[in-house]
């Protein structure tokens, strides 16, 4: 099994929270009164800071 880069796994992980929080059944769950303590934009802004400090240390320094 091959490991792949974690910049492509952050990718994956964002398109398939994105695809949770348009899910049918997600909304339902978040209609008939699911709160939870962390929710989808927590989990998506987690991963658009892992990919901001992955890209930052790509950058060559100066």
């Amino acid at each position: 099994m091959s490991n792949p880069h974690l910049h492509q796994l952050v990718e994956q992980a964002k398109k398939l929270i994105s695809l949770i929080a348009t899910h049918s059944d997600y909304k339902q769950l978040l209609d008939e009164g699911y709160q939870p303590d962390l929710n989808i934009a927590d989990a998506s802004t987690a991963l658009t800071y892992l990919q901001w400090e992955l890209e930052r240390n790509r950058e060559p320094s100066v």
